[in-house]
């Protein structure tokens, strides 16, 4: 696995929450579960307890973020720092699922999981694959979606740097909006 793709985990994380709306659907252990995905084992171990653990790294997390687009890099890295010493990954060489044309593994590297509750793992997961991404990318590529009421988070992987959006929903609806208000200012000053 490309250890940039662990980035996800701190973008699926940040994105159980929409503040400006007031909802938050990270609640149940069984959310805290389907967090972690494939990663089914990790998920097997998660309990009532992971729920408030991850709402706690969730608010850290979305500060990078909010950092990251508002162009303070320096406060992104600061914060993505702490949570990473808080939370260390363990990498660990695998060979599973990926062989080459004779058959041989292709060894690659994985954050293992194996801290003292699902949480935590989960949490030195998002954060490394985080700073990977970050530090392969730049902070540049990390944001929160332009369009409102939206606030979800995103990490650009486009070739020209142009994401500003969570999805391509949230991009039509702001450029719909942003065309009817031109469209409205023309009747108004025509």
């Amino acid at each position: 696995m490309e250890l940039t793709s662990y980035a996800d985990f701190a973008v699926r994380l940040v994105n159980t929450e929409d503040p400006h709306r007031g909802t938050d659907v990270l609640t149940t252990v069984e959310t805290v579960r389907e967090l972690f995905g494939a990663s089914k084992q990790a998920a097997r171990r998660a309990s009532d307890a992971d729920v408030p653990r991850l709402r706690a790294v969730r608010t850290r997390l979305r500060a990078v973020f909010a950092a990251a687009s508002e162009g303070d890099e320096f406060r992104a890295v600061d914060l993505l720092n702490s949570l990473l010493m808080e939370y260390p990954a363990s990498p660990q060489i695998a060979g599973h699922d990926y062989r080459d044309e004779q058959g041989n593994p292709r060894w690659h590297l994985h954050l293992a999981e194996n801290p003292a509750n699902a949480g935590a793992g989960y949490a030195a997961i998002a954060c490394m694959g985080l700073a990977f991404s970050l530090a392969d990318l730049g902070v540049d590529r990390l944001g929160i979606c332009r369009s409102e009421p939206c606030r979800n988070a995103y990490l650009d992987t486009s070739t020209n740097r142009s994401r500003r959006y969570c999805s391509d929903r949230c991009a039509t609806r702001a450029n719909v909006a942003a065309y009817r208000a031109r469209k409205r200012r023309e009747q108004a000053d025509g």
